[in-house]
């Protein structure tokens, strides 16, 4: 009678194939649970970027209106697009250093913000425009009674303070005799105390998927990712900043 056969080490075929799929289990959990954390990482690191550009236009914007000076072609005009793209122009002091030796002849200068689309990359971006007339410009135009025309773009002078812009309101207000915010009204000797400003941002992940002016207005199946304008605050792929910014003189000189 022969002795038994020893048994040599190892793992039976349904053994080796039981490990395999758990072990394919846990790298796909672990591939699942990478990609989720990369796109967190992708989401947090688009919000502090657009946070970021946000924050230094509001900054510019609230440094050119402490300093303001109201004349009564100041410009307030409001958008009445779905996703308002609202146009602001006044006088503003501002230093020595901010302008060039042949433009300056005083500090009285003239800023303007608008929107404006430009291409970068081979493809349209929505901008927030600052335009800075010097003083030269300015005095000219009061003496000529042009003050309006220092309003208008210039290409090559604007430049942007903010990219993936998808709206940019100023809503100009004065206090009433209780002390309460309310509409300003036009008229020629006094001006708005503060502009209720709302600035709206696409985030990374949406600004690369809107390529075309048209994305931007919130039209076609891209530019329905915007939703709408009272619901940008709950959507995930926008950034929406307030603030009551005050004006420096809000009186005619």
């Amino acid at each position: 009678m022969r002795p038994p056969r020893p048994r040599r080490p190892g793992f039976s075929l349904v053994e080796l194939m039981f490990s395999m799929a758990i072990g394919s289990i846990i790298l796909m959990l672990a591939a699942t649970m990478l990609g989720s954390s990369g796109e967190g990482y992708e989401r947090v690191g688009g919000s502090v970027a657009v946070e970021r550009e946000a924050r230094a236009a509001i900054t510019q914007l609230a440094s050119d209106l402490s300093s303001a000076r109201y004349h009564k072609d100041n410009l307030f005009e409001k958008s009445s697009s779905t996703w308002p793209a609202d146009r602001l122009g006044f006088l503003s002091l501002q230093p020595a250093q901010a302008q060039t030796d042949a433009g300056r002849i005083g500090d009285l200068c003239a800023v303007n913000y608008h929107v404006k689309d430009l291409t970068i990359g081979g493809k349209t971006v929505r901008c927030l425009m600052r335009g800075f007339r010097e003083s030269n410009d300015t005095f000219k135009a009061l003496g000529d009674d042009t003050v309006p025309t220092l309003f208008g773009e210039a290409a090559k002078v604007d430049e942007p303070v903010a990219f993936g812009v998808i709206s940019f309101e100023v809503r100009p207000k004065s206090r009433d005799a209780t002390g309460k915010w309310i509409d300003w009204v036009r008229n020629d000797k006094t001006g708005p105390q503060a502009l209720d400003t709302r600035l709206i941002l696409a985030r990374r992940s949406l600004n690369g998927k809107l390529k075309l002016p048209a994305d931007w207005d919130g039209a076609g199946a891209t530019g329905r990712l915007l939703g709408t304008p009272a619901e940008a605050a709950r959507n995930k792929d926008l950034e929406v900043y307030e603030s009551l910014i005050e004006i420096g003189n809000a009186e005619s000189p």
